[in-house]
């Protein structure tokens, strides 16, 4: 199989799946990373076995009624000269979800339980493992009859097949037990009976972790040998390196790696791959840029790259790429809230800066606008930067308006956050799609009535996003009290004993805590929730407790702020009502969510053009939020 260039988005699931099947839906994402430039597309996993539901939106491949959805699939990755590859799968003991709701009966080699989804497996019979390898070979003939170029068998993150490889998980006492040949023998099964149901042309790769990260880990060591044994058979046409484990937080961080992780961090273990395996080496793990990848290429550790979030960020990343366009490209930055972050919540994903990402057949297409208006955007936010962009891209004359002197909002407080820094390639990237669309910028450049009517717009975009709310402190007169802006705008001087009450359980009380537990202060996070970051992805999340942790941060939840007394802090516990008090507390950083900034709404009262409000200037909310307002009042005008 010749691919026309070394650009791979991975195998990654949609929600776009349904009743197991291939959707409308789920063509036209993928028909969209093919006509963007990808080289190899490999397929969301497909279950080879009814026990392989591991959650309610999985794709199966247990029956030939799945043939037609997949040869439309082919078809329209084909078109635009992409090769496909389909994902083979079984979870074994990683079951996320049932289709009804109730506890999941799940199959692994030994009954070890896993850390992270708490279910206890069912020893696997000989004649179920001999089920599940045919299996896998009966799929992989499905797929190929529907005119897939090759399938992957997925023996990575934990699941079935790495499950067997395990000795930490397969404590089996028979021939798929013990030795490191017993333990690879399931894996073999399987690619030998790939082999012998489907045609020599038909590529066969294998998705394998090199490193864990987990306690109970398949050692690296080991993990080399086994692809150097199957490399030998000379059934396996490519080996695809990832990192992590679906067994534990601390592994499965690794399966999306957040933006805390280096970028290309897994190509060590692939180019200590090459060295031993005479097929090619495929690598994933934040290689999010094209320069990235040109360097783990030319580095000979590897000979094909896994970019599948830069290209859920910008489908068009590999012909921008090729065309010189670096500039152009919408960098992926790894916040893992709209693409892993929607999947765990069971939606189909998306991207906080590229939205039209898995909503291509309803807001993909972007008509030209029936007549030219002059439109000011007031908000140089990420609301207003992509509503502007996007009126600006249909034909409007469109100018913005920010207040400030610089562009972005409150990604350019996030971006002060210790390891967020990449979050600001939001403002980044924004801005250039307003230039590349004709956008007119004015900074510090407030939006009045008098400004509208003077300059005769048709229409304003109000994007004027949000405050920190304040919230009345009873008793807190005489109490030292700072929100988490001046804390990271470097406004604040805070004290060495200091207490975060935090109501949103978001990433800003979590990384206000670890910025003040960097600076040297004994810090106490109070959150008005069941655990901090309940409400942001759980990848973030995780790996930022880890931080918080190690820095020695103490961690309250079921916590809202009460009153306070000088240095004494009074929370009420959200459940019981009983009092939590907190002595000798020097400073008070209260992040308290947003008040939305809209006061021009109430100005324009009676204004003879449209008006829209968008973004935190609606209701505070997330980036993600602001930039789908803005993409859908850009389409609307």
């Amino acid at each position: 199989m010749e691919v026309k260039n070394r650009i791979l988005s991975t195998g990654h699931d949609t929600v776009m799946a349904h009743d197991g099947h291939v959707t409308e839906r789920l063509i036209a994402y993928q028909e969209a990373r093919a006509k963007g430039g990808a080289g190899l597309i490999v397929v969301q996993v497909s279950g080879v076995h009814e026990t392989a539901r591991y959650t309610s939106h999985v794709l199966m491949a247990t029956s030939d009624d799945a043939i037609p959805g997949y040869r439309a699939l082919a078809d329209a990755v084909h078109r635009h000269g992409a090769k496909i590859c389909g994902q083979l799968f079984h979870p074994g003991r990683e079951i996320m979800e049932t289709q009804d709701g109730t506890a999941p009966v799940a199959y692994a080699p030994s009954a070890v339980p896993n850390s992270r989804f708490h279910v206890m497996p069912v020893p696997m019979s000989l004649r179920m493992i001999r089920e599940i390898v045919s299996g896998y070979g009966d799929a992989a003939a499905r797929l190929m009859q529907a005119g897939f170029d090759g399938c992957e068998i997925v023996a990575s993150h934990g699941y079935l097949p790495a499950q067997f490889l395990n000795p930490n998980v397969n404590r089996r006492d028979d021939e798929y037990g013990g030795s490191v040949e017993n333990r690879l023998r399931f894996l073999r099964e399987i690619a030998d009976d790939i082999r012998s149901k489907t045609s020599p042309e038909f590529v066969v790769g294998l998705r394998i972790t090199g490193e864990e990260h987990d306690s109970q880990t398949l050692d690296t060591g080991e993990a080399l040998t086994f692809c150097q044994m199957l490399d030998q058979d000379g059934v396996i046409d490519y080996f695809n390196v990832v990192a992590g484990t679906s067994a534990s937080l601390k592994g499965a961080v690794h399966i999306v790696p957040p933006m805390y992780f280096p970028n290309g961090y897994s190509a060590p273990f692939s180019a200590a791959l090459k060295q031993i395996v005479t097929k090619p080496v495929f690598v994933a793990g934040r290689i999010n840029q094209p320069q990235t990848a040109e360097q783990v290429l030319a580095s000979g550790q590897a000979d094909m790259c896994g970019m599948t979030r830069a290209m859920i960020c910008d489908p068009e990343m590999p012909a921008k790429a090729a065309a010189g366009r670096v500039d152009d490209i919408r960098a992926c930055i790894a916040c893992n809230q709209a693409c892993i972050g929607h999947f765990h919540k069971g939606y189909p994903i998306s991207c906080i800066q590229h939205p039209e990402t898995g909503r291509e057949l309803t807001l993909g297409i972007k008509t030209p606008a029936a007549r030219r208006k002059r439109i000011i955007v007031a908000g140089g936010g990420p609301a207003g930067m992509k509503a502007a962009a996007v009126l600006a891209a249909r034909g409007h004359e469109v100018v913005l308006h920010e207040a400030a002197a610089q562009l972005g909002g409150q990604a350019k407080l996030a971006q002060l956050l210790p390891g967020r820094a990449e979050f600001g390639g939001i403002v980044t990237n924004l801005a250039r799609e307003m230039e590349l669309a004709g956008v007119t910028v004015k900074r510090n450049s407030p939006v009045t009535r008098a400004l509208v009517e003077a300059e005769g717009a048709e229409a304003v975009v109000i994007a004027t996003g949000g405050k920190p709310r304040r919230p009345l402190i009873e008793g807190g007169e005489d109490t030292h009290v700072v929100d988490a802006w001046q804390v990271l705008a470097g406004q604040a001087n805070v004290g060495a004993n200091v207490l975060i009450a935090d109501w949103k359980a978001d990433w800003i009380g979590l990384g206000v805590a670890e910025k003040l537990a960097r600076d040297g202060c004994n810090v106490t996070l109070c959150v008005e929730g069941l655990f901090a970051g309940e409400t942001i992805h759980g990848y973030v999340r995780d790996t930022m407790m880890a931080n918080l942790h190690r820095l020695g941060v103490h961690v309250v939840a079921y916590a809202r702020l009460y009153g306070a007394d000088g240095s004494t802090i009074y929370m009420e516990h959200c459940a019981s009502g009983e009092p939590i008090i907190f002595e000798g507390i020097e400073t008070l950083v209260v992040s308290q969510g947003h008040d939305r900034v809209a006061e021009l709404e109430a100005e324009l009262e009676g204004f003879a053009g449209e008006v829209h409000v968008i973004g935190d200037a609606l209701t505070p909310r997330t980036a993600e939020e602001a930039v789908l307002d803005g993409l859908k009042v850009g389409r609307l005008i």
